[in-house]
């Protein structure tokens, strides 16, 4: 099944309408590429110094770092892996939200923060919720054609 754009409601704000129409699939893995991306930088930086990764939730006081180090590398992954061939894609993104709820509420609290790091906790935050709104898309508008779940016929 391939998505369609819906058109603007208002006609003097439709310019774009075509575009997005005749190459949503198109679009659909443009999009899960560039989010794959962040997950898949961030995740080669944790198996390549996983150590760096333990001591910062160790200084966030989360419970068990050494662990949750692992799992969150594994999550990003996973999440990586589901994005970029589009196979149990809304899986993916249903892992990927709860991994960026929590993940944005046990690093990015920059309130918390001296008044130096404030700003760079804050756009982190900000990243954060952004990415959280792609995933979001992710999982109601799903892969699109060009993807593994759509070969396997999976909605």
């Amino acid at each position: 099944m391939s998505l369609q754009a819906h058109p603007s409601p208002n006609g003097a704000f439709s310019a774009l309408d075509g575009i997005a129409a005749c190459a949503t699939d198109l679009w659909l893995l443009v999009g899960r590429v560039l989010l794959c991306w962040v997950f898949l930088a961030t995740a080669w930086g944790h198996v390549n110094g996983i150590g760096g990764f333990v001591n910062y939730l160790t200084s966030l006081n989360a419970p068990a770092p050494q662990l949750l180090a692992w799992i969150g590398t594994a999550a990003e992954i996973i999440i990586s892996l589901t994005l970029l061939f589009g196979v149990a894609t809304r899986y993916g993104a249903a892992v990927a939200i709860l991994f960026l709820i929590i993940s944005t509420a046990l690093a990015h609290r920059y309130w918390e923060y001296p008044a130096a790091q404030a700003g760079g906790q804050y756009n982190n935050f900000l990243k954060n919720l952004s990415i959280l709104g792609g995933m979001i898309y992710v999982f109601v508008f799903g892969p699109g054609r060009f993807s593994v779940d759509n070969a396997l016929g999976r909605k």
